[in-house]
């Protein structure tokens, strides 16, 4: 029959005493820092994004407009319309 395994140890007086990293409160603190900073830079990016994404459609309008009334104007004078 299988028997089962014990999951804990009992603690001792010389276990509890075990010392803590120095500079992990304070590496803690720059990733937090650095996720926050990289959240917000990520915000950012995606509101240019969107500026850039509108301007262009805008300036390819305004393109493709000029071009349409330059050809109609060509046609017109070529064939006399």
């Amino acid at each position: 029959m299988a028997h089962l395994a014990q999951t804990t140890t009992p603690l001792t007086g010389e276990e509890e005493d075990v010392p803590l990293d120095p500079e992990a409160v304070e590496r803690a603190y720059r990733f937090h820092r650095a996720r926050r900073a990289a959240k917000a830079k990520r915000h950012r990016e995606k509101k240019r994004a969107g500026v850039r994404f509108w301007v262009v459609l805008a300036v390819t309008v305004v393109v493709a407009v000029v071009l349409a009334a330059r050809t109609l104007g060509e046609i017109e004078r070529v064939f006399g319309l």
